[in-house]
């Protein structure tokens, strides 16, 4: 039973592994097979991706380039195609509604387009052709119609020109389109405005300029107007008499405010209210009205071109030569007429600094239209300007001050040191001033020596070197030599004058003490022990008047001098010196040969002297 169980387990044992083995065969058949073929299957899953893939990027590809096609077709049939909506428009509207200018610009596109398929021998370009050329000749005809009457209302009578101007910079396409697309008509177009606004320029500044003529002062400076001509110079039978007040040709006065900025660009005149007002002015103020009519409208014109018919650089000159050409030549042939015959130096240098400051505003506004022509006009003002300059100082040099007519002690138009202008920032020749510095020295010294008395002369010679000095100070530095030469002439004369009205009152005291120092200086004092009689008068006389005699010297101070500082301060030199004088005097009568006089004690006391003195010091 035994050996039984364990065969049995033994052919059991020999079974499952046999079964093992098969189940492992079976397992290897599988895995061979199945998983082998599922491998297999993967892998061709992935070779289809890729080609799907491939699929997909080139029908991606196609899909662009036929988008692309399409959207270059499509431009290119929007471009082909004329909507009604623009035949319509261009045929009907008038040309200022804003959907003509909307359309305009598209008829424009579409010929341009049109152009550009005629380049590439597009067949579709002759489909379009003829209505596109029908459109723009049907254009052309309009806005030249419309151009040419907004030229023509140019010429009427009192037409302010700048408001069809303004008109026509709002529809500048107008000519961009002509200029584009039929030059003949553009060029017609620019050649009728330019003849019309030349003429119209021509006209209006002639007109304006022989209006203002008839306001300017009917006394002019002529050639004997001179500084150094006599104002009794006899003439000829027919000549013109005189200016009635010739200084107003060497003095400045009121004329210099035409440079102020709120004179120099303000309104311009208008002739016909200056006539009915019987108002008249001098050459240099029509000239500034003129000019800056001239600028306003140039500068204007100028911008207008350049914008309008799209020009810059040389081409905008010429355009604007062309238009203000002869204006300009009219201007040039009354400058060159009137500097010829002109003999005012202050109204020539006036209307060099108004060329010269409306070249700069110019400038400043990038207007360069007009700069050859500011040239040209100080080219004609300079050299005249110089001329007339030498032609006073020769005058000055051979005047004889005798025939110069009745002569006071106040300044002299004729002794200006320099012309009443400003130096600074001139062509002025340095030669040709310092000449006119010295002929005018030379020229008072002659004039004063024709005074019978010291003092007028020296009151002359005070009056005319204060004033010189004040025109020196305004246009030449402090320290220059011309300067400080005229502060010594004038304080030597100061004090010349004060000596001079100090010798009437007091001049008994005054040669007392300077006779006195100089004998103490030379130990011989006791000369005068003798002259107490003459110092009693002196001081008693000294103690009763020297107060009326203050008072009537600063009275009469006051009067001479036309310069209000300048005689204060030579009233207080007075009083010092006098104050000086008394105090030698005290210093003199102190001495041991006059200790004993009695009229010692009738001294004024020399602090109260100099209290009493300082009330009649003129307050300023």
């Amino acid at each position: 039973m035994v050996s039984f169980h364990l065969n049995l387990c033994f052919f059991q044992g020999v079974d499952l592994r046999q079964y093992s083995k098969q189940v492992e065969d079976e397992l290897q058949r599988i895995e061979q097979g199945m998983l082998s073929g599922f491998q297999s299957d993967l892998s061709s899953i992935s070779s289809e991706i890729q080609t799907l893939q491939q699929q997909s990027v080139s029908m991606n590809m196609r899909l662009k380039n036929r988008q692309a096609v399409r959207s270059h077709l499509s431009q290119l049939v929007d471009e082909l195609v004329v909507p009604g909506a623009m035949i319509q428009v261009i045929l009907e509207s008038p040309v200022t509604e804003q959907e003509f200018l909307e359309q305009l610009h598209e008829l424009n596109n579409k010929i341009n387009f049109a152009k550009e398929l005629s380049f590439r021998e597009t067949l579709a370009c002759s489909d379009i052709q003829d209505i596109v050329d029908r459109l723009k000749i049907k254009a052309v005809t309009k806005i030249r119609e419309f151009i040419l009457q907004k030229i023509y209302s140019f010429r009427k009578p009192m037409t302010n020109y700048q408001i069809p101007q303004n008109t026509l910079l709002k529809y500048r396409f107008f000519y961009q389109f002509l200029l584009a697309n039929e030059r003949t008509v553009a060029k017609e177009i620019r050649d009728e405005y330019v003849d019309t606004m030349s003429k119209i320029y021509y006209s209006y500044f002639k007109s304006y300029s022989g209006r203002l003529l008839k306001v300017q002062y009917e006394e002019v400076a002529d050639k004997d107007d001179l500084m150094g001509v006599e104002d009794t110079a006899k003439k000829g039978f027919f000549s013109k008499p005189s200016l009635k007040s010739r200084n107003t040709i060497f003095t400045l006065g009121q004329r210099g405010a035409v440079l102020s900025p709120a004179e120099l660009e303000g309104p311009i005149l208008i002739p016909h209210t200056a006539q009915r007002g019987d108002c008249r002015y001098p050459y240099e103020t029509l000239f500034r009205s003129q000019h800056y009519a001239l600028l306003d409208n140039g500068c204007r014109e100028f911008l207008f071109l350049s914008d309008f018919f799209m020009v810059a650089g040389n081409s905008a000159l010429d355009l604007f030569n062309s238009v203000m050409g002869k204006t300009l030549s009219l201007f040039l042939k009354s400058m060159s007429t009137y500097v010829s015959d002109c003999y005012d130096s202050i109204a020539v240098f006036l209307c060099i600094h108004i060329i010269l400051r409306f070249r700069a505003i110019t400038n400043k506004r990038t207007i360069p239209a007009l700069d050859k022509y500011w040239d040209a006009v100080l080219e004609l003002l300079w050299p005249r300007f110089e001329l007339i300059l030498e032609m006073n100082i020769q005058s000055i040099r051979n005047t004889d001050p005798q025939k110069l007519g009745v002569l006071d002690t106040r300044p002299h138009y004729r002794a200006n040191p320099h012309p009443p202008w400003p130096t600074s920032g001139t062509q002025l020749n340095n030669n040709l001033k310092n000449s006119k510095t010295v002929e005018v020295e030379n020229f008072v010294l002659k004039m004063a020596a024709e005074f019978p008395s010291r003092r007028d002369q020296l009151i002359f010679l005070i009056n005319n070197y204060d004033m010189m000095l004040s025109v020196l100070m305004e246009r030449a530095a402090d320290d220059s030599k011309e300067v400080e030469g005229f502060q010594q002439l004038l304080q030597a004369r100061s004090q010349e004058f004060i000596e001079e009205i100090l010798s009437s009152p007091f001049g008994g005291m005054i040669a007392f003490v300077k006779e006195s120092e100089a004998l103490t200086e030379k130990g011989q004092l006791d000369r005068l022990k003798n002259d107490e009689a003459r110092i009693t008068q002196l001081v008693r006389g000294f103690s009763s008047t020297w107060k009326q005699s203050v008072e009537a010297l600063s009275q009469d101070v006051m009067r001479s001098f036309t310069n209000f500082k300048n005689g204060t301060g030579i009233i207080q030199g007075a009083l010092t010196q006098l104050i000086q004088y008394y105090h030698g005097f005290h210093k003199v009568l102190a001495q041991p040969t006059f200790r004993s006089l009695a009229v010692r004690s009738e001294l004024i006391n020399l602090h109260h002297l100099m209290v009493e003195v300082k009330k009649h010091k003129p307050n300023f």
